[in-house]
């Protein structure tokens, strides 16, 4: 099974802009750096990665899960570094409703980006990482022409859960990974942000080489070198093992059960 997400790589028109935000602003540790690419260490498990590009940068969303008992603190920090806070709908900046906190901000690319936090989660299970306090990347969006075709893609061939399905918004998921499969049609709150579909790669982690192995078999747009690479509806997925992220971690997080 998929346990989390390993890397999100996303495109940037300034490679300079993407260091002052991250390194700088959010203090992530860089851990490579060439002529048209960076990578920041966001956790033990998981990195963040920009390749510079010549085209326009449709921004993407993506949410970091940090610890309940530590959100205050962590939104705090973000509050003092000078990026864009964005307030929501009921004109706060930070939702707090039935055991779940958030807060959006933005990058200098215009990425939507979100720290969230839930009070049933295990906090002695994942150290929390950096400033930011994260356990782990809990969500990417998929704006998508066709919603159930997506979702029910990710469920076959991933082996991936659903919660409520609907045709607009859904999260399909598998152990620590959220992805939102969402429709073009619907705006990205809090700032109705148009649902552009972004240029990014998504790895996800396996503690399981024997499902990397399968899914290179039964894909026919499949590549297994290093990586499982698989292209769907104009993005790239990768899958790489990561036998230290196990199951048996996600189970402990106390996550919630879906089918």
């Amino acid at each position: 099974m998929i346990t989390h997400f390993s890397d999100l790589e996303l495109t940037t028109v300034s490679l300079e802009g993407v260091k002052q935000c991250y390194a700088n602003r959010l203090q992530l540790p860089m851990i490579y750096e060439s002529n048209d690419f960076i990578r920041f260490q966001l956790t033990p498990f998981t990195t963040l990665s920009f390749k510079e590009s010549y085209e326009p940068v449709p921004p993407a969303h993506f949410a970091f899960q940090v610890s309940y008992s530590l959100f205050d603190e962590v939104a705090a920090f973000l509050q003092q570094s000078g990026l864009l806070i964005l307030r929501q709908e009921h004109g706060k900046y930070i939702d707090d409703t039935n055991g779940r906190k958030n807060l959006y901000f933005r990058d200098g690319d215009g990425h939507l980006l979100e720290i969230i936090a839930h009070d049933y989660i295990n906090e002695d299970v994942i150290n929390p990482t950096g400033k930011l306090r994260t356990l782990y990347i809990r969500e990417i969006g998929f704006p998508v022409d066709n919603v159930p075709t997506f979702r029910d893609w990710l469920k076959k061939d991933f082996g991936m859960k659903t919660g409520k399905e609907s045709n607009i918004f859904n999260f399909v998921i598998s152990g620590t990974a959220h992805v939102i499969v969402v429709s073009k049609q619907r705006p990205w709150i809090p700032i109705a942000m148009k649902a552009l579909p972004p240029k990014m790669v998504v790895t996800f982690g396996t503690p399981h080489a024997e499902f990397i192995e399968t899914l290179s078999k039964n894909m026919e747009n499949s590549v297994l070198k290093e990586k499982l690479h698989i292209t769907k509806d104009g993005y790239t997925f990768r899958i790489e093992h990561s036998p230290d992220f196990t199951a048996s971690l996600t189970e402990n997080l106390n996550l919630p059960k879906f089918h």
